[in-house]
This record gives C-alpha cells, sequence and structure tokens, in this order.
C-alpha cells in the first residue's frame, strides 16, 4: 500500500478497503461519499471534486470532455464563465487564442520544458516518508505506504512558480511588458516576483494589509526580487480584496499589462491556464508511481487554499483513468 502527500499525498492499497467508494469533502467539510466514486477505485480528498462539479459529474454521466476542457462561453457546467468589465473583453479573448495557440507551438513548449527543468527544478521528488510510513503501520503490518511528492522543493519553495513561470512566458510572447498579480499569503507573489526578474518584466503584488502584517517576511522577499508590493486596505484587507485591486488594475492599463492570476479563480480561460501550467504536477507524479511500484496511487491527500493544488492532481488522475 502507498499514499502521496503534498503540499499533496497518495496511498496505495489502503488498508481496510473502502468498497470502491470515494471520500469527498462536502460544503461544511465533513466528509461524505460521492456517487461518482463508484467509477472510480481510488478517492481524493479535494473541495474540488465533488458530485456537483464537472470533473465528478463526467466521471458519473461518462462525459470526459466536459471534464477536461470549459464549453464556448469558458464554464465547467454551472461554474466559470466571463463576469467582467468590457474593458476586459478583448484582453481575454486574446489571452485565450495565444494560450491554445502555445499549447500546440514545439519551441514554446520546449522553451518552458527547460525553464521548468533548469530554473524551477523540475522534477520535483517523490519521497518514500520511511518514518510516517511506520508510525501509522498497524499491529498486524498493515497501512499505507506514504510518499510525498515535494513540490516545497521548487524555486521559491512551492509549487506556484509552476503557473507563474508560464503564464511570464506567455505574457513575453504577447508582447506586454508590465505584470500584476494578487497574493494571499505570499507565495504566488513571491513566484510571480521571480518570474519577472528573471524575464526583465516590471512587477506589481497586490496584497491585503492584514495579509502583509502576517507574511512580513514573503513581503520582504517580493521586494527584494524588484516587485512593487501595494497593500489593500479595502474590504476585509485580505486576498479577496487583493484580486479585486489587481483586476481595477487590469481594466486601466489592459494595453501594457498581463494579469496573472494565482488560483483557479477568475474570469476564463485562467482557471483552464492554471491547471494546465499546474498539470506537470499529475503528470510527473504518474511516472514517478509507475517507476517506483509499477502503479498508480490508490489514494491522493491534497491540501486545499485557492484549490487547484487538488484540482491538478484530481483532473490528471480523472484524465489517466479515462486513458487507460
Amino acid at each position: 500500500m502507498a499514499a502521496i502527500i503534498t503540499n499533496t499525498a497518495i496511498v496505495r492499497n489502503p488498508s481496510p478497503p473502502l468498497s470502491g467508494r470515494r471520500l469527498v469533502p462536502s460544503a461544511l467539510g465533513k466528509a461524505r461519499l460521492c456517487p461518482a466514486a463508484v467509477r472510480i477505485p481510488s478517492f481524493s480528498v479535494s473541495c474540488t471534486l465533488t458530485r456537483e462539479t464537472p470533473a465528478a459529474a463526467a466521471a458519473e454521466n461518462g462525459t470526459a470532455a466536459a471534464a477536461l476542457r470549459p464549453d464556448s462561453f469558458g464554464r465547467f457546467g454551472k461554474f466559470g464563465g466571463k463576469y467582467v468589465p468590457e474593458t476586459l473583453m478583448h484582453a481575454l479573448d486574446e489571452l485565450e487564442v495565444a494560450f491554445k495557440s502555445l499549447s500546440h507551438d514545439q519551441e514554446f513548449q520546449k522553451e518552458l520544458d527547460e525553464i521548468l527543468r533548469d530554473y524551477v527544478g523540475r522534477e520535483s521528488p517523490l519521497y518514500f516518508a520511511e518514518r510516517l510510513t511506520d508510525h501509522y503501520r498497524r499491529s498486524n503490518g498493515e497501512g499505507p505506504q506514504i510518499y510525498l511528492k515535494r513540490e516545497d522543493l521548487n524555486h521559491t519553495g512551492a509549487h506556484k512558480i509552476n503557473n507563474a513561470i508560464a503564464q511570464a512566458l506567455l505574457a513575453k510572447r504577447l508582447g506586454k511588458k508590465r505584470i500584476i498579480a494578487e497574493t494571499g499569503a505570499g507565495q504566488h507573489g513571491v513566484a510571480t516576483a521571480t518570474s519577472c526578474a528573471r524575464f526583465g518584466l516590471e512587477c506589481i503584488i497586490y496584497m491585503g494589509a492584514q495579509d502583509m502584517e502576517r507574511q512580513a517576511l514573503n513581503v520582504f522577499r517580493m521586494r527584494l526580487l524588484g516587485a512593487e508590493v501595494r497593500g489593500v486596505h479595502s474590504g476585509t484587507k485580505t486576498l479577496k480584496d487583493a484580486t479585486s485591486e489587481a483586476i481595477r488594475d487590469w481594466v486601466t492599463n489592459v494595453e501594457s499589462t498581463h494579469y496573472i492570476l494565482g488560483s483557479v479563480a477568475g474570469p476564463h480561460p485562467y482557471p483552464m491556464m492554471v491547471r494546465d501550467f499546474h498539470a506537470v504536477i499529475g503528470k510527473e507524479t504518474r511516472k514517478q508511481a509507475m517507476e517506483k511500484w509499477g502503479g498508480k496511487p490508490d489514494v491522493l491527500v491534497a491540501c486545499v487554499g485557492g484549490v487547484q493544488m487538488p484540482w491538478d492532481y484530481s483532473m490528471n488522475l480523472l484524465m489517466i483513468k479515462m486513458l487507460d
């Protein structure tokens, strides 16, 4: 048996079995059985993959395409879409066209792969947590084998750099010289500031005043990397308000500015982009699992903040299931 935690964890052959059903958290944080899991022999702890979301609905109804790509309006089922000022519509359309084009551009993909390898430090290790495995081994010798997908070993210390560096490279291709971003705990801000420093782009980070006090070290790191950190004093002075302020900036400076959004949120095509740029985590995990024990993980445990982490893993495991 084995599991992977990382920022995520995965378990092989958990004991005792869960009768082929997957547990997912409800809106109130209590686990409940997901009917879609009957068709998927693993379970994942993810606030994204509930029955109401497209991923689970697709698994349940067998409509694979609905789970992998949004419709023409940018909606994943009843979620998603573009609810933004008209000023941003052209920029979003331009971004979507560029993203789809560069997804099939071999030169762009080669450059991105080289940056992820040589600058970010991918692939990140899939580490067997021997002592943690021993700690949870039962008296009869049964228990999970726990593996850690070490996204914390990436440059900047988190998974955020996967998306930030890719979007910065995309912005460079679009001819944008100015980058804005929102951040809460500061990891996305640090990753964006790092990416801008790498490509010589102007960088402005919006951060709630309350978050700036709590995460003073990351504020220092962003400024050290050359970013301008702008405190947001409206509302709750946290991430939601920082995001709103970043969008206001984008509306004003849309011609010269690219907004690097850090979570599976915001208007289409951002949720799709963030998911796809982080998909490298799930792809690596599958490859490493095959190398280490010749199979796929049975259980995935992921932290939930901006929700992109469980979304990236869950979507990759769902795609794996459909391709097998």
